[in-house]
């Protein structure tokens, strides 16, 4: 007797499942992170995340909104991952609280919380982290094998957390700049870019270390494409704009301005690519939308970087790009069925 059986209608993931997916995603950047630098951006990690779940908790307490059920949605930990993976693992722990809390209350919750922000509130954080505190922000680690001291993981606790080094021992000595913020410095100073990479800071695609970070980034966004938890769309548009820009300008001179694939695999570019720019309450929801949009972030990232006072353009282009969403989606939105061009019915 054959058996006949209902068509399968797939359960929409919930909010918590898709966030903790993509923080499931993070996990070999976060790894590389470890392997290259230390154990130090962990620390970032666990602090952002205590104090988005205690922020968000006190939030939705002042708003008379149920906590648990936001609490388990897992966005406000997704926020204090993005912002610990955008600023130097050995920031002082009260930068990270003051910032994910200002993620979370100023960018989130002033607008009337998750699905109402109208700005990524992890770059939000990180605006005005960088902003308000520059010299905590540049103070990045240098990859193993490349500094002159390497502290152990309890002398990065220590410095975390009460601004302690060990006798003799400088900050000079166990940070330095990024490679972006190399990069510009030594142009600015009309050096060519050949001679600028063959400073020890830079790999084979861009900086030591970091770039391999970038390969797990891009490892865990094309997980998340193929998990459907986003469209290519985003990140192929950031990525190909990013690319063509700075590829007309490296044909343009060589000498001055460095190859595309040192901008892919630089700075927050990956990060920003699949799980920044693809926010989807802060992006267009159509595709032509997201096109647009991810292409203008990828062309205000370049710019700023090569022109602008930041090494790293990835989050002000973001917010940047946020400004422009209502007016994406009202070009691109589909038109209203039975609607005739002319505004004739």
């Amino acid at each position: 007797m054959a058996a006949f059986f209902s068509p399968f209608i797939s359960k929409p993931d919930t909010v918590a499942q898709i966030m903790f997916r993509v923080m499931l995603a993070l996990l070999p950047g976060i790894a590389l992170y470890v392997w290259y630098f230390g154990p130090a951006i962990l620390v970032s990690i666990a602090l952002a995340s205590i104090t988005a779940l205690a922020t968000e908790a006190a939030m939705l307490k002042l708003r008379d909104r149920p906590v648990a059920p936001f609490l388990k949605d897992n966005s406000a930990l997704l926020t204090g991952w993005l912002l610990a993976l955008s600023i130097p693992p050995l920031a002082p722990w009260w930068l990270i609280v003051v910032g994910t809390a200002f993620c979370i209350v100023v960018a989130k919750h002033l607008y009337g919380g998750l699905g109402n922000n109208p700005f990524n509130p992890a770059m939000i954080g990180f605006a005005v982290l960088i902003v308000s505190f520059p010299v905590p922000m540049t103070h990045w680690l240098t990859p193993h094998g490349l500094g002159q001291i390497e502290l152990s993981f309890l002398e990065q606790l220590r410095y975390i957390f009460i601004g302690s080094l060990p006798p003799g021992v400088t900050l000079d000595a166990i940070t330095m700049a990024t490679p972006l913020d190399t990069l510009k410095t030594h142009l600015h100073l009309d050096e060519p870019v050949k001679q600028i990479f063959d400073m020890p800071i830079y790999g084979r695609l861009a900086g030591q270390g970091s770039e391999m970070v970038s390969w797990g980034f891009l490892a865990g966004g094309l997980y998340l494409i193929a998990a459907r938890i986003i469209s290519w769309h985003i990140p192929v548009a950031y990525l190909g704009a990013l690319f063509a820009t700075a590829g007309l300008f490296h044909l343009a001179d060589p000498a001055h301005y460095v190859t595309p694939l040192f901008h892919w695999f630089s700075g927050a570019a990956m990060l920003g690519a699949f799980f920044i720019l693809t926010d989807p309450v802060t992006g267009p929801t159509t595709n032509k939308g997201k096109l647009i949009f991810a292409a203008g972030a990828g062309l205000l990232t370049y710019l700023i970087r090569a022109f602008g006072g930041f090494p790293d353009g990835t989050a002000f282009a973001t917010l940047l790009m946020n400004i422009c969403v209502p007016l994406i989606v009202l070009y691109t939105q589909p038109k209203v069925f039975g609607k005739k061009s002319g505004g004739e019915r």
